[in-house]
């Protein structure tokens, strides 16, 4: 058996091109979609990330700005930013790139941002109306596995999935989505004893753990779907994800690559907010 790839690439263009019907009709009704992205520090990596984001709000027609703050910002000052961006009408989305400098309270800033134009989907009023099904906005990269899942026509219903990884940006809300859709879900991570016993149970492994080529084919039960969320740079400076793709390719039945597979789809669910946040914000 060889498994599967999932074009991510592929399934994110496919999406974009929905969207920019939605995003043509909308404008018809004098709605341009607007997303700000406030961006602090000069890190190369968040630079090329929000480079990445306005060259996709661009291709659909979203409109985009990015505001620029010097490194030594304070709390208070990215607060008031923030503040005068919520009472904008004319700002739908509010993204601020993450990791924040250490002097700055990343879960206050989080909560500083209007629920209504939260588009990353992480302040606690969404995860919450997450948990109860209610109507909200899902964080990007889990949001984006399951579309890729449903794209790819993979069960979810009944299926074992084990998520290894807790973070709140992609471990703890996968393991919400995926329950929402009726699957078993456990959670493995660092304190995790005997992971192998756990994974070599799953239908589906979601792996974010931000460690290079870490899952190899020892974690894998044949025919698993393997979804690697991990981006990591080896010394030589190529990108590879946590799973080693080449050995455990040969027992999956699909599996996305590093890069071009959940990275694309990342991007274009903050689009998909952003439209949302639009709409909401007309309506309301």
């Amino acid at each position: 058996m060889v498994a599967k790839i999932i074009d991510g690439k592929q399934i994110a263009q496919q999406l974009r091109n929905e969207m920019k019907e939605e995003v043509t009709q909308l404008k018809q009704r004098k709605i341009t979609p607007h997303l700000t992205v406030i961006l602090i520090g000069d890190d190369p990596a968040s630079h090329s990330y929000v480079n990445g984001k306005e060259r996709a709000s661009k291709e659909v027609g979203i409109s985009s700005e990015i505001i620029k703050m010097p490194t030594e910002t304070t709390e208070s000052e990215l607060i008031q930013t923030i503040t005068t961006l919520n009472e904008n009408e004319e700002v739908h989305g509010i993204l601020v790139q993450l990791p924040l400098p250490e002097h700055i309270n990343e879960q206050r800033i989080i909560e500083a941002i209007d629920p209504k134009k939260d588009v990353d989907g992480f302040h606690p009023t969404n995860i919450g109306r997450m948990i109860v099904r209610k109507k909200s906005f899902l964080p990007c990269t889990p949001y984006g596995i399951i579309k890729l899942l449903q794209f790819e026509n993979i069960p979810i219903e009944g299926k074992h999935v084990v998520v290894i990884g807790r973070s709140n940006i992609v471990g703890k809300p996968m393991g919400q989505l995926l329950l929402n859709e009726n699957a078993t879900v456990t959670y493995c991570h660092s304190r995790t004893k005997d992971i192998r016993e756990l994974t070599k149970q799953a239908d589906i492994i979601i792996v974010a753990i931000g460690k290079a080529n870490v899952i190899d084919a020892s974690y894998i039960k044949e025919g698993a779907v393997v979804i690697d969320v991990g981006v990591n740079r080896t010394e030589s400076g190529i990108l590879t994800g946590d799973v080693n793709f080449e050995a455990v390719k040969k027992l999956a039945s699909f599996i996305t690559p590093v890069p071009g597979g959940v990275g694309p789809m990342t991007i274009t669910m903050l689009l998909r907010n952003t439209i949302k946040a639009a709409k909401g914000l007309n309506e309301n």
